[in-house]
Order: structure tokens, then sequence, then C-alpha cells
């Protein structure tokens, strides 16, 4: 009986794991849809409006979750600093790469932007005094090589905005490091509701103080009805994918899922390819595929290292 009982627990933990895989494909394959909402959107609309709405609806879709969760009133406001850091640093990746969409590629911004994996590995190696080998550290380098590939011809293309997706990757690092200081008691869907309050303030005060500045990126207009249908895509997406990625990493460990994270790009050319007509040179191919495979290799070392440390990862927040 204790055998079938142990088969039992296995099949059961192999069924959870198969569908976070599964929630995880559908979420990284429908995220480039934020991107490519937000791209339209910027042609008439300032990045930091897109971002202050995109952080709204969060919010509004998150807060009945809380409430039929019975957690609305388990909101802790005792890390109200690291709260708030976290939505500043929130604003910050997304506003640096929405206003990247108005001259870049889709797919050559998110391809520049997932250096991130390879941007927290140092990070946590000199914040959280994180055990970095050689290995990693090569990786690493050899990753901001291939980027480089993609970002020197774009600055040829569309100067130094092609820059913005380091910032937006090395934010969205810093944002994960103070999520493990946060997510060891707190309730996942209680940080993304801080997150999004917290995003909303801060864009609402860009706004205020960027009203009529004429600057494209902190002007406040009003969108005409096809612009608020791209802002309700860019809102909406988001909200499907993050809450697909909190589930997919409650079913699956995040070592497993993390790998899958690169069909962003593979979703993201498709996209950029079908709505704008968008395709990366040889060149950019190559700085892609030696990004993905650098990110690839830091993420099964490390997987490697926390095995026979027995150290279990922290799920990042969605």
């Amino acid at each position: 009986m204790k055998n079938i009982s142990i088969q039992k627990t296995r099949v059961a933990q192999g069924n959870d794991i198969s569908f976070g895989l599964l929630l995880m494909v559908i979420a990284v394959l429908i995220s480039p849809l934020i991107d490519i909402f937000a791209k339209l959107a910027i042609a008439t609309i300032p990045s930091a409006e897109i971002t202050a709405v995109r952080f709204l609806l969060q919010v509004v879709f998150i807060l009945p979750i809380v409430a039929v969760r019975g957690t609305l009133l388990d909101l802790t406001w005792k890390k109200t600093g690291l709260h708030a850091l976290r939505g500043a640093l929130l604003v910050v990746t997304m506003l640096s790469f929405i206003t990247t969409l108005k001259a870049m590629e889709v797919a050559d911004a998110i391809a520049i932007f997932f250096v991130e994996p390879i941007i927290l590995t140092i990070l946590g190696s000199i914040f959280l005094k994180e055990t970095i080998g050689w290995r990693r550290y090569t990786a690493c380098a050899v990753g901001f090589f291939g980027a480089m590939l993609v970002i020197q011809p774009s600055m040829q293309e569309v100067g130094l905005i092609a820059l913005l997706p380091i910032v937006s990757a090395f934010s969205l690092a810093v944002f994960l490091l103070v999520t493990r200081m946060v997510a060891q008691n707190e309730d996942p869907w209680s940080m993304q509701l801080h997150a999004g309050i917290w995003g909303a303030l801060f864009c609402g005060a860009l706004l205020w103080f960027g009203r009529g500045s004429g600057s494209e990126i902190f002007d406040p207009v009003m969108p005409d009805g096809r612009a608020s249908l791209y802002l309700l895509g860019v809102g909406v997406t988001a909200t499907i994918a993050g809450v697909l990625g909190v589930y997919a990493y409650r079913a699956a460990p995040a070592s497993t899922l993390a790998p899958l994270q690169y069909l962003e790009i593979v979703s993201a050319t498709i996209f950029g390819w079908w709505v704008f007509g968008d395709l990366p040179d040889a060149l950019k191919w190559l700085g892609i595929a030696i990004i993905i495979a650098s990110g690839l290799y830091v993420i099964w070392r490390e997987r490697q290292v926390r095995k026979s440390a027995s150290i279990a990862p922290v799920l990042p927040a969605i």
C-alpha cells in the first residue's frame, strides 16, 4: 500500500509539473502581445501613460481575486518601503522598454532585454553573496557579447535608445532581488496588488508633473477609440500572462520553467513579423542565438549548483 501511495504521489507531482509547463508556455507565447499593443499605442500615447494604464488595470483585475481569496484584509504594510521600491523599479522597467518600442523592433528589444538573467546572476553574487563560478561568469560575458551584436546595428538605426532594454533588464534584475527579500512571508497576489498600486501612483506623479511639457514620454493625452483599445490590450494581456505565470510557478519548480522564458523571443519575432513586417537580420539572429544559449547555460549551471547544495530556488514574482 505504501508503494502504491508513493506512485500516486509521483503521478500527481508529474501532472502538476506538466500543467505548470503548459501554463508557462502559454504565458510566454502571449507575453509579446503586451509589447505589440504597446508599440501600436505609443504612436499616439506617451509611454508613461501606457505604463500607468497597465498598472491601473493590474489593480482592477487583481483586487477582486485578492478579495475572493480572503486575503484582502491580510495585506501588510510593514514593508511599505520595499513594496514602494518594487513599484518604482517596475515603472523604470516598463517605461524604458515601452519607450524603446517607439523606435525599435519588438523582437530586437526583447532579445536585448533577455540579458536580465545574466545581470541578475552578477547582482546576486555582489549583493546576496551568492557563489558564482568562472563558468557562469564566462557565460555572462558571452551573453553580453551577443547583446552587443543586436545593439550595435540597432544603435546605427535608432541611436542611444537601443540601450534602453539594458536599463529595463537591469531594473528588473534589481526588482527580483528586492522581491526575494519580500517574498518569504508575503502572499504572491498581495505582492502583485502592492506592485500595481505603487506603480500606478508613481506613473500618476510622472504624468502630473509632465502635463503640458510637450514630452513624448510624460505629457498625457486623451486617447482616441483605437488607442483606447490598444491600452486595454496592454492591460488585459499583461494580466492574463501574469496570472498564468503565477499558477505555473505554483505547479512546477522555477528551475524547470525558467528555460521556457526564451520562447518569448520566438513568439515576439512571429508577432512582430505578422503585425509590423519586421524580421531580424542575420547578425541580429546570431546575437539572439548567443543570448539564448548563454542564458540557458546560466540557468542550467545554477540548477546544478543548487541541486548539489540542496538549496531551493526562490520563486520570482510575476
